[in-house]
């Protein structure tokens, strides 16, 4: 009895691919398609990224001019009815250190009285300001610069007084 012959011995490196090259159809397009889809989401989420911080800002903006707004209105109220008491609680800490409440009351009585204001933007630098145009009973207008601080506690505005 004989033996059956033993198994051929695997493929070696020797061995030639039924083909010159692995192939290449479509990788071009493959990679080209991989780069403009990574493309356009980078786009979307730093653009989505820009809009949002851009509507961010404008909110915050038009938050403080608001709250600067309402600030310098409640104390030119009380300048306006000639109750300097409460205009004088309104100023802030530094204006109260620097000024008496009776020294301001009689600061305050020669201030011409007015009849109506107009309060403008809040200006954001080195000095923090609301320009506002006074209007008198007899149709002058004066424009003066209401100036502001941040209470250190509460992060409210506070009018330190009004320059023109």
């Amino acid at each position: 009895m004989s033996l059956p012959p033993p198994p051929a011995p695997p493929p070696g490196p020797g061995v030639h691919p039924p083909f010159p090259a692995p192939p290449v159809e479509g990788r071009g397009k493959r990679i080209g398609t991989t780069v403009a889809i990574v493309a356009g989401i980078f786009v979307l989420v730093c653009g989505g990224g820009a809009i949002a911080g851009g509507g961010f800002l404008t909110a915050f903006s038009s938050a403080l001019d608001e709250q600067a707004d309402v600030v310098v209105s409640r104390y030119l109220d009380d300048l306006q009815e000639r109750d300097f008491d409460g205009a004088y609680r309104q100023l802030c800490e530094d204006a109260r250190i620097d000024e008496t409440q009776t020294d301001f009351a009689a600061r305050m009585q020669d201030f011409e009285p007015f009849e109506s204001y107009v309060v403008g933007d809040l200006s954001l630098g080195v000095r923090v300001s609301v320009p506002v145009q006074l209007v008198y009973a007899d149709g002058d207008r004066a424009r003066v610069d209401a100036d502001l601080t941040q209470n250190t506690s509460t992060g409210k505005f506070e009018v330190c007084g009004l320059e023109e």
